[in-house]
């Protein structure tokens, strides 16, 4: 795990994608904060730039690096939930504009699997998390299930957890609005 980690983490600063393990589903990912980077991130996925894609974080408390004012709400919601949870908070900043939603909103996920966790910790940034798919494809359960197209517009396949078979599933979503209402996005 280590060496992937150290390979990992010299393409992320070259602005480089990799397709990497979560706490989820497998996913492709960059910087969050290189707005080059994003966009090859989009030119792979053939996404809209109008749908934004989540960040993944390490550690909870980095939130208040890139959202202007964290709801009291989120704070409970990252310490009660017993799955991966992925919050679209609003007031998003220091992050890449063209992965900013067009509202100000990013979403984000504190990962507790340890190949993301420490990849993010040790990146010392957040790192996109998008499924390892093409826009409109079926979404890959696991590993095998990956598109061959995907490795090839990749710059780096991590080997960590590649012959694990079990089926993953996508996080659930919410949106908490400046509010307070909270809207359900994903189960």
């Amino acid at each position: 795990m280590n060496e992937d980690i150290k390979k990992a983490i010299e393409v992320l600063k070259q602005g480089g994608i990799i397709l990497y393990p979560t706490d989820t589903i497998w996913g492709i990912g960059c910087d969050a904060t290189n707005e080059e980077a994003v966009e090859k991130l989009y030119a792979i996925k053939q996404r809209d730039k109008s749908k934004s894609m989540l960040i993944l974080l390490d550690n909870p408390i980095k939130l208040q690096t890139y959202i202007q004012e964290v709801p009291d709400i989120a704070w409970d919601l990252i310490d009660l939930t017993d799955k991966p949870l992925t919050i679209i908070l609003d007031g998003a900043k220091n992050l890449a504009t063209n992965l900013i939603s067009n509202d100000g909103s990013i979403g984000i996920r504190i990962t507790a699997e340890d190949f993301s966790r420490e990849l993010c910790m040790r990146f010392r940034k957040p790192i996109v998390s998008t499924s390892a798919n093409i826009t409109g494809q079926p979404t890959p359960q696991s590993f095998n299930q990956i598109d061959p197209e995907i490795f090839e517009l990749v710059d780096y396949v991590v080997e960590y957890r590649q012959n694990e078979m079990s089926k993953q599933t996508p996080s659930s979503i919410i949106k908490l609005e400046a509010n307070g209402n909270i809207n359900i996005i994903r189960k």
